[in-house]
């Protein structure tokens, strides 16, 4: 049987992972964290271009059968028939995606950056006895100045996320995508996600927003940030007082692009609307 493929994309600590667990209840869909399809696709797709020799060789159809193969080898053993692959890279490879699956939609989750900088600052101190792989070495991790400043990096975790999610969201492929609020997810979920199913096209279906069940302690060990996709188990917005400096919180808290839709075709859950156009 056939899969149609979806994707989640967006900013990183803004709830994607959350957003997986929830919709991963559902016996029709998968979805989890980021997979390994992101690196294969870009490698693949970087072989086949012009520093490879015999890149003439090889055809349009056939780029498109072998980098769309990807996806079916990989999931060929998946039960369910909708397949939600995560990864921050498909916002930078929309007019690629798109060529590959013309109905894909992309739900991509945002959040406040400031709030950003302040979740990983969080998991950085909880897990300050073991250095962070998102850090190369002491002059990127000395201070929370020198972290937040290298996460912003164009190329780096939150910086390559945001700038890829900004040209998806102006561009003309936006008609694809749906922007997901983290404090509207995580503060009113039966209504988000009646909208999410809207969007894909897809029947609704009852989720149980108190029993979750979604965690990779395995990949956190790994870069060395315990609890990066722990999902507790009720969703609830959880309000805090931020860790970060004023000044470090200000300068960051200020980049929502994506509260002013005029100039995008993107749909945008708001606080306002009751359907994709209209108020939660």
């Amino acid at each position: 049987m056939s899969k149609s493929y979806h994707f989640i994309s967006g900013l990183p600590r803004s709830g994607s992972t959350l957003l997986a667990a929830i919709l991963r209840q559902n016996p029709r869909l998968h979805a989890a964290m980021t997979s390994p399809v992101g690196s294969l696709f870009t490698s693949l797709h970087t072989t086949m271009g012009q520093q490879n020799e015999f890149s003439e060789f090889i055809e349009e159809k056939q780029r498109e059968r072998v980098l769309r193969g990807i996806f079916d080898l990989y999931y060929q053993d998946f039960a369910q028939e909708v397949i939600l692959d995560t990864n921050r890279l498909w916002c930078a490879r929309l007019p690629l995606l798109l060529r590959l699956f013309p109905d894909a939609k992309i739900l991509c989750t945002v959040r406040n950056v400031a709030w950003i900088m302040d979740s990983i600052e969080r998991l950085v101190r909880k897990n300050s006895l073991q250095p962070s792989r998102l850090f190369n070495g002491p002059a990127e991790s000395d201070t929370v100045y020198h972290r937040v400043e290298a996460l912003a990096g164009r190329d780096r975790f939150v910086g390559f996320s945001y700038y890829a999610l900004k040209e998806a969201f102006y561009s003309p492929e936006a008609r694809q995508l749906l922007i997901i609020d983290y404090d509207l997810l995580a503060q009113s979920p039966a209504k988000v996600l009646p909208l999410v199913y809207d969007f894909l096209g897809e029947s609704a279906y009852t989720h149980d927003f108190e029993n979750l069940d979604y965690q990779e302690p395995g990949f956190d060990a790994r870069v060395g940030l315990h609890g990066l996709h722990e999902i507790k188990r009720k969703v609830a917005l959880r309000p805090r007082a931020t860790v970060l400096p004023p000044d470090l919180f200000q300068q960051y808290s200020q980049l929502d692009f994506w509260k002013n839709s005029a100039s995008s075709t993107a749909s945008v859950i708001t606080a306002t609307a009751t359907s994709l156009n209209a108020p939660l």
